[in-house]
């Protein structure tokens, strides 16, 4: 790449990247912490030295050309033998230093990791963590997160992947509903009663919805499982809800868990230059330590339904 120092190319790589995977260079600079027009210069400099035009600009974004996409190929490769480079610097008596970015679906990310993530930070105090909660698939090849906790295997190409637990999802509603509402005995009675669940055409994966399977038609709707959560707290309705997230609140109650209940996966992928970091394997061997100890809070339909005589029947 003519005479440019070796941090320069691979300065305008890096640039380059960030604007293939985030498709606009407002995007690509806040990634990367910095201007766009910075990275608009980046990318000139790039052009020029390849004399290749790598983006098609339109109103929509950057969608790369035929020499980008040519590129990026090339580009990823140089990307992963830096990161395995740098990681075979680290030592196991290396200070864990960094910042590890997990995303996670938002019930497993917000109520189960995230208030244990303070006993990591404690112990390896120039760590950074980062929880991403969405619905929606991360791209460890795109470099969105270095850990993605998902309800399947990995369908890209150059991750590890471990099965962190399965764990059982079950219908619940709210004391209050249930004291004030119909009485529930079998699965037939759960039609007559206002269900909370998820948009439909805006869910991924879709098999972690329900709806079909018991026969109804949620009332209330979120792709975000916290807000469901909270509009059965309110008494709104019932729910299916993860075992995990619901044993949580007291005031929740299992209902039918004999007869409905749904059991779903948890994996944990990384991307395979990635899991010879040190700050990212002390993250990964933490998040499945964590999941192992509290295996059980995955299963029971409550931690309160033993005390709780009447939730069988409704």
């Amino acid at each position: 790449m003519g005479n440019k120092k070796p941090n320069q190319n691979w300065n305008d790589l890096r640039y380059f990247l960030a604007v293939a995977r985030a498709g606009t260079l407002s995007a690509a600079a806040k990634q990367l912490g910095t201007e766009h027009t910075t990275v608009a210069r980046h990318i000139q400099a790039l052009e020029d030295e390849l004399n290749s035009r790598l983006f098609h600009k339109s109103n929509s974004g950057y969608g790369l050309t035929d020499a980008g996409a040519r590129l990026l190929a090339g580009a990823e490769a140089i990307e992963s033998a830096y990161v395995v480079a740098k990681a075979a610097t680290s030592s196991e008596g290396q200070t864990i230093v960094g910042t590890v970015r997990i995303g996670a679906p938002d019930g497993f990310g917000s109520v189960f990791l995230a208030p244990r993530v303070r006993t990591l930070t404690d112990r390896h105090p120039e760590l950074r963590i980062e929880i991403l909660t969405t619905a929606r698939p991360f791209s460890l090849l795109k470099r969105e997160v270095d850990i993605a906790i998902a309800h399947s295997s990995p369908e890209q190409m150059r991750v590890v992947s471990r099965r962190l637990t399965d764990h059982r999802t079950y219908v619940y509603g709210s004391r209050a509903y249930l004291n004030a509402a119909a009485p529930i005995g079998a699965r037939e009675d759960l039609k007559q009663h206002p269900f909370i669940g998820y948009v439909e055409e805006l869910l991924f994966p879709p098999e972690i919805s329900f709806s079909d399977a018991i026969g109804v038609e949620p009332r209330i709707r979120s792709t975000n499982v916290l807000a469901q959560l909270h509009a059965t707290l309110s008494g709104s309705g019932l729910c299916v809800l993860p075992a995990f997230v619901a044993s949580g609140y007291p005031t929740l109650l299992p209902v039918l868990s004999e007869q409905v209940s749904f059991t779903r996966s948890y994996h944990m992928h990384i991307h395979e230059d990635h899991r010879r970091a040190a700050h990212v394997r002390e993250v990964a061997a933490f998040i499945a330590a964590e999941v192992e100890r509290s295996r059980s809070l995955f299963h029971a339909p409550t931690a309160i339904s033993a005390a709780a005589p009447h939730s069988a029947c409704r």
